[in-house]
């Protein structure tokens, strides 16, 4: 049987309602030619039957705390070192005013992003989301990730359940799905050998769920691992979603290269390309068969290829962002802010309906 005519007859069973295997799935990620848009059209009409047509996004802010890391990674633009000129770590004045700012513009989702300060502990991030918490009562606090909750456990002597605990106590509403990458190891000891394992990303996002804390998932994929590797990811999500019901949204997160050590040193190559951009998005939604909701990037992708994977599996254009400094960090452009009106234009080219919605996918 040819090429096109296996993955006509593989994309059918899906749409009918197949479980893609981690081979399956490994070779639509591989796709070339016309099967790019063969998949894509079976993504975007299984879009259409889990959530229907409206596109949705949220009003967001970030708050950058620290740039401050005791990590290196090798992706990374953002973290800065003691004594770097360029480092900072805001104070709860400050903090407190990025909140009171981001009420002014009407949001409903804080999300604070910091690298892991050296002198952090669990009381760090706990004043954080109590700051913020003190300052807007009402807004959704999106904060931390996996990798931060082992951070501050360990820098406490406390395990990362009653870390967990503890942010929730603060006003934790849901935990950042960040810190994944790659959720295989042998790819992480290239990339970002400080971070935690795949293990023990799993086991905080497991105990978040059990918690009632909701999670977001990520992957950041087009540096040096490979198709297999991305499905070996989709897996293990699939198998917590399947296990929790905990996550959210799953957001594919594209590599921004130019300005990190990873790229530079020539063991990453330079991005995604468009392809795999745009196969990322329609395989995420053809394999992660418990997920409501892919969510595209515009920040990792620009508005343009935003709308294409918007035709290709995608239903979520992310959050308006005001502050963004990770992917600026690495080389990207224009990634502060995204006006509603012009979501909206980009839905309405397509056929689709705009609405604002809550960090919970609730349409506002």
């Amino acid at each position: 049987m040819e090429s096109g005519t296996r993955t006509a007859t593989l994309l059918a069973d899906v749409l009918a309602g197949h479980r893609l295997t981690a081979d399956e799935g490994t070779a639509l990620l591989s796709a070339r030619g016309r099967e790019v848009w063969d998949i894509a059209r079976a993504a975007d009409a299984l879009r259409e039957q889990r959530v229907g047509k409206v596109v949705t996004y949220v009003r967001n802010q970030n708050i950058n705390v620290t740039n401050l890391c005791v990590n290196s990674c090798g992706f990374c633009g953002f973290s800065r070192k003691p004594g770097d000129p360029d480092a900072y770590c805001s104070e709860k004045r400050e903090v407190q005013e990025k909140a009171h700012l981001a009420g002014s513009r009407e949001v409903t989702e804080i999300c604070t992003v910091s690298g892991l300060h050296p002198d952090f502990c669990a009381d760090s991030y706990t004043d954080i989301i109590s700051w913020i918490r003190e300052a807007l009562p009402r807004v959704h606090i999106h904060a931390s990730n996996p990798m931060e909750v082992a951070y501050g456990a360990r820098q406490s002597g406390i395990t990362t359940r009653e870390m967990l605990e503890r942010l929730q106590e603060a006003g934790l509403n849901s935990l950042c799905g960040t810190a994944a990458e790659i959720l295989v190891d042998e790819v992480r000891q290239v990339i970002c050998p400080g971070k935690i394992d795949t293990a023990t990303w799993e086991r905080i996002i497991r105990e978040a769920h059990d918690l009632g804390i909701p999670t977001t998932a990520t992957i950041m994929y087009g540096h040096v691992e490979s198709a297999a590797d991305r499905i070996r990811h989709l897996s293990l999500i699939r198998d917590i979603q399947d296990d929790t019901a905990g996550f959210t949204e799953f957001v594919p997160l594209s590599f921004i290269h130019l300005r990190t050590p990873l790229y530079r040193s020539g063991i990453a190559r330079p991005g995604a390309t468009g392809r795999e951009d745009l196969l990322m998005h329609a395989v995420s939604r053809l394999f992660l068969d418990n997920f409501d909701n892919i969510q595209i990037s515009w920040v990792k992708v620009g508005l343009k290829m935003a709308q294409l994977a918007l035709l290709a599996g995608a239903n979520d254009l992310g959050g308006t962002l005001y502050e963004e400094s990770i992917s600026k960090g690495a080389g990207a452009s224009g990634t502060d802010y995204l006006d509603p009106e012009e979501m909206r234009r980009i839905a309405e080219d397509i056929g689709r309906s705009l609405a604002p919605r809550t960090t919970l996918y609730n349409l506002l």
